[in-house]
């Protein structure tokens, strides 16, 4: 998964994925379109292997995929609920679980608030401001399945 964080391939993925085109991109680089179209081929069959693999490692049943997007949506087998699993820029490669946490008393909560704001950033979606990263989630993620 070096490619997650190191390469041309993931900086023209996430250039595309936040809505740049194939010639700007090429522009920016000083290389053909082409080159840029070859190499988002290849960003997009890694970036479905990842989530694909990730969704197999978790025991999630696939729904949806969408690899420009880098997104799959899916169920947990194991816990019988919903499941999204995505990649970051920022955090790389990631599985939320729909639930209905006691965030208060997580010491997880600031790691959750950062992720869902990096996140929703890196896709232009603007969040309603709450301190509950469980509502975050819900309405992020309401927002990427409309999305794909």
């Amino acid at each position: 998964m070096n490619w997650l964080t190191n390469g041309k391939q993931f900086e023209f993925w996430k250039l595309r994925r936040a809505r740049m085109s194939n010639k700007a991109i090429a522009v920016s680089f000083g290389i053909s379109r082409q080159a840029v179209s070859k190499a988002l081929l290849k960003a997009d069959e890694k970036v479905e292997i990842a989530l694909r693999d990730m969704a197999t490692a978790n025991r999630i049943a696939i729904m949806k995929i969408n690899p420009k997007l880098g997104v799959l949506l899916g169920r947990s087998v194991p816990l019988g609920v919903d499941a999204i699993v995505f990649i970051s820029g920022k955090h790389g490669l990631q599985v939320w679980y729909e639930h209905d946490g006691d965030c208060g008393s997580c010491d997880e909560y600031a790691k959750c608030i950062e992720l869902l704001w990096d996140y929703a950033g890196e896709l232009g979606i603007v969040l309603n401001r709450t301190a509950d990263p469980t509502k975050m989630a819900e309405e992020l993620f309401a927002r990427v399945m409309g999305m794909i």
